[in-house]
């Protein structure tokens, strides 16, 4: 059967203030996370713009996606819907399963792979579709797309945008910090994701011709007791400043889009601690809406399309 529609599947984010702790408590249902621990996690939020940047991002991403999809005559619905917060996807699939679509083609929203990023968001899927009943299908998923050309493109021009704001003389003086999300080591190690971190990280600065770059690791939650993924960004930044670095260009290249986590913890954090070390602080954007990246999602959709319609299905490119 023909692909007859796109599912975008992302994380969610609160849109307004008085959703910020329903939606952390959503985050951590099961996990039995201390009540005063999701209190300070929430007052991130007020520090940040009052709510989460991240659903705004998405439909700007995905209707960049859509429109780029319509120019080359792929005219099919394009659908987003969230693991964590509205429109969370068991209403999504169930609204498509009321417009009698049945064959559907995803892109998860995370670059690098692992238990946390990637298995969650398919099974969130798979229970949305089965609660939604009827005949929609099991999805065929969009493949891994951490060392994509449009993905490096994207990253690499946002690096650059950042380092042509500094004087000439310390942009190849500056350290590149490429920045993940922490995963505990157990789920690593069951996965390619610090692998495919590094992979993405050293495509960009391959490409930008930079030889001073270093990974870290940001945002980590959930038991201390546990080994996380290290270094942290604030041990990183420590060992940094005790050599010869002086500044730094943080880049979160683990994340596709500039919220809460990126503002909070690397603009406000990060920066913080920088300071107190003496270190030049720049952050470079996430991929955003980047065009080299809308483009990379439209080819990888446009080739799984036609793969189910034949050769000639789709319209060569003006």
């Amino acid at each position: 059967m023909s692909i007859d529609h796109v599912l975008f599947v992302g994380f969610g984010g609160p849109e307004r203030p008085e959703d910020v702790r329903p939606f952390l408590e959503e985050v951590t249902r099961g996990a039995r996370v201390p009540a005063a621990r999701l209190d300070a996690v929430a007052q991130h939020y007020p520090l940040t713009g009052g709510a989460s940047p991240y659903n705004a991002h998405t439909r700007r991403l995905v209707d960049a996606v859509a429109q780029r999809l319509a120019a080359q005559g792929v005219r099919l619905p394009v659908f987003v819907g969230m693991r964590n917060w509205h429109p969370f996807l068991r209403d999504v699939l169930a609204r498509i399963r009321q417009q009698g679509l049945t064959h559907g083609v995803a892109f998860v929203l995370a670059p690098h792979r692992c238990e946390a990023s990637f298995g969650k968001y398919l099974r969130s899927v798979e229970e949305a579709r089965a609660s939604a009943g009827g005949a929609l299908q099991p999805y065929s998923y969009i493949g891994a797309w951490h060392e994509a050309p449009g993905f490096i493109e994207a990253q690499a021009a946002q690096v650059s945008r950042e380092l042509d704001r500094l004087p000439a003389a310390d942009r190849k003086a500056s350290h590149l910090l490429f920045c993940a999300h922490s995963i505990p080591v157990e789920m690593a190690g069951g996965s390619r994701y610090a692998e495919e971190f590094d992979a993405s990280s050293r495509l960009v600065a391959r490409r930008l011709e930079h030889a001073s770059w270093s990974l870290a690791y940001q945002s980590r939650s959930g038991d201390p007791r546990q080994p996380w993924l290290e270094p942290a960004v604030g041990e990183e930044l420590a060992r940094l400043a005790s050599s010869s670095v002086r500044r730094v260009v943080l880049v979160p290249i683990g994340f596709l889009s500039d919220h809460t986590e990126v503002l909070y913890d690397l603009d406000i954090e990060a920066r913080e601690q920088a300071g107190r070390l003496g270190l030049g602080f720049h952050r470079a954007s996430s991929v955003m809406d980047h065009p080299a990246f809308v483009e990379m999602i439209v080819e990888r959709l446009c080739a799984r399309v036609s793969s189910t319609l034949g050769s000639s299905a789709l319209p060569r490119k003006s």
